[in-house]
């Protein structure tokens, strides 16, 4: 991964979040500022506040009360509040009042008077501080140090227009009696509203121009060039499946039916691929596989989360990094028909990277092989690729992310959504999640089992590789990476279907990991599947044969139990299609499918 491309990315993706938070800023400010038109106000609803006492009075009110700034200074603070009240008895007249703190504490020295020290509106809930006194107050209206003030019977309105200084609110009964009950409302307005947003507005925009082009670039850099699987010394790079390449006929616009395996003429006779039966298999663009480790550790799963902290930091990045190029991939498909190469790569890695790690700490705990820090396609025993599509559909790019994939979202919410129950608490109703999905619930019977048993139950690992695939898929074709529309099959067990006839069969010993069925096909001491070596410590065919090795004897690139020998760039290449077959690993037919 290129250094410069990753500073790119991170700085642009630092810049674009704080310019998002500026405009969600800038629009809740925006949104205030509108609704305090025509000298408008914010308000509270009204409640009714009452106390067993001559006068209900407010916590001091510090408004800019610095040195700087005495309270006889003559500067104005852009903001005022309103107070609107009535007194709940129709027969009595109300008194609302304003004055500095220090004239309200020697006016009601000695009078029981209450504090209102908190109040809640969901639901309503005052609390106030009860002051003990004896004495009886003078009617309010004849003292002389309020600074606003508003009084008789029915509804009552002060407006104030803030100064500086420190200041505390009373309502009484106009002639001072007790006990106090009123139905107050409350309001606000500030002058600095309309100044915020522009500032906000402004700032937003300029962070958003800044690193919206160094994601793009990034990511552009970082997806150029990797395409496919690395290739051994001396050895070509294979087209992917879908790739135009010159000379030979794409299969990319063919239908994905059921059954099809590339490679394989129609017509001809079905091979069995390691751990994939004939015919049962439904062969989609977007390729997903992951093969269990045969020496998962019984307890390392229940920390692989924390292990994988530093991957979550880094798929932040690249996640927001995600959205941001889906959405010019978007606009250059609607006008182009083509998603930019560079940019589909690197949405690949994101989403590979993101099964790397799923497959190893949340998703399938399928190996304690700690995930590498790259976007490219690697010896790791989980991967991901989709064909690169030459064309795309300049309408369904309108329509195919939010409505046609909806029942493909809404079946994925069932399985990775946790249910939903409705609580009352505080006066009103609020909905809160209860449990876990149904595919977390999966995954913890799977570790549960390998912690008590050492064994990672084989038909409950094709499972959740089926579920994952799915999901995966359903991930490509939200992400605009392909216009064929993802099957409603549970395609399970390690291999993709879509690589079936394209790898060639690897077959780890029979160990606590994935454990074969005793007796039966593929497991120990029954028939090997089609085209599946003995396992490893078996003699070969007859029985005199050397032993197949497997990860323990350190064969390279070994990827576990059903997998692959992986090519890498120190590994040789996977040995190619028998002749005549088409496929991507025999490019030189006349009608192999390219590999993108």
């Amino acid at each position: 991964m290129r250094p410069g491309r990753i500073v790119m990315l991170v700085l642009g993706t630092l810049s674009a979040l704080l310019g998002l938070g500026l405009l969600a800023g800038s629009g809740a400010v925006g949104w205030a500022n509108y609704q305090q038109r025509d000298n408008g106000f914010f308000t509270t609803p009204v409640q009714r506040f009452a106390a067993n006492s001559y006068a209900l009075t407010s916590p001091r009110l510090d408004v800019m009360t610095e040195r700087s700034f005495p309270e006889t200074a003559p500067i104005v603070v852009p903001g005022s509040i309103l107070l609107r009240g009535s007194a709940a008895d129709p027969t009595k007249a109300v008194f609302i009042g304003i004055a500095p703190q220090a004239d309200v504490a020697a006016y009601m020295a000695g009078v029981h008077h209450s504090e209102i020290v908190d109040v809640r509106f969901a639901p309503f809930r005052a609390q106030y501080r009860d002051v003990p006194g004896t004495s009886v107050p003078a009617p309010p209206a004849d003292q002389t140090f309020w600074t606003a003030l508003a009084t008789g019977p029915g509804t009552q309105e002060l407006q104030w227009d803030l100064r500086p200084g420190t200041w505390a609110v009373v309502i009484m009964n106009a002639d001072a009696t007790a006990p106090v009950a009123v139905d107050l409302r409350a309001g606000a307005r500030s002058d600095l509203l309309w100044p915020v947003f522009i500032g906000l507005l402004v700032g937003g925009i300029v962070l958003l121009l800044i690193g919206l082009p160094l994601i793009v670039f990034g990511a552009a850099g970082l997806g150029r060039g990797k395409g496919g699987p690395p290739a051994g010394p001396g050895q070509p790079v294979q087209p992917y499946a879908g790739q135009a390449v010159p000379g030979q006929q794409a299969y990319a616009a063919q239908p994905y039916t059921a059954g099809a395996v590339p490679g394989i003429p129609p017509g001809a006779a079905p091979v069995a691929a390691a751990g994939i039966p004939p015919g049962a298999g439904v062969v989609y663009p977007a390729r997903l596989s992951g093969y269990l480790d045969p020496d998962l550790s019984r307890w390392k799963w229940l920390v692989k989360w924390f292990l994988a902290i530093p991957h979550f930091i880094v798929l932040f990045f690249l996640w927001f990094a995600f959205g941001v190029v889906t959405i010019v991939a978007w606009f250059a498909i609607l006008f182009t028909g083509h998603y930019p190469r560079s940019l589909f790569n690197f949405n690949v890695g994101v989403i590979r990277w993101s099964w790397r790690v799923a497959f190893y700490c949340y998703a399938a705990l399928g190996t304690d092989r700690y995930p590498p820090f790259t976007l490219e396609r690697t010896d790791y025993p989980a991967d991901f690729d989709v064909d690169y599509p030459e064309k795309l559909s300049h309408g369904l790019v309108l329509v195919k992310s939010w409505l046609l994939a909806l029942p493909h979202l809404l079946i994925i919410a069932l399985l990775t959504g946790t249910a939903q129950t409705w609580v009352y608490s505080e006066g009103e109703w609020s909905q809160v999640g209860a449990g876990m999905s149904l595919f977390g619930l999966l995954v913890f019977i799977a570790g549960v089992i390998l912690l008590f048993t050492g064994v990672f139950s084989r038909g409950l690992f094709d499972f959740l590789m089926g579920l994952n695939r799915w999901i995966y898929r359903v991930t490509a074709y939200v992400a605009l990476m392909r216009d064929e529309y993802p099957p409603f099959h549970l395609d399970m067990g390690p291999r993709d279907p879509g690589e079936a006839a394209a790898i060639s069969p690897a077959v780890s010993p029979a160990g606590p990991g994935y454990a074969p069925l005793p007796g039966g096909p593929g497991g120990p001491g029954g028939t090997p599947y089609a085209g599946q070596p003995p396992y490893s410590g078996q003699p070969g065919p007859g029985g005199t044969g050397p032993a197949t090795s497997g990860p323990g004897d350190g064969q390279a690139g070994f990827y576990g139990i059903g997998g692959p020998a992986a090519a890498g760039p120190d590994k040789s290449v996977p040995p190619a299609a028998p002749e005549g077959t088409r496929g991507p690993d025999n490019p030189d037919s006349t009608s192999a499918p390219p590999r993108a």
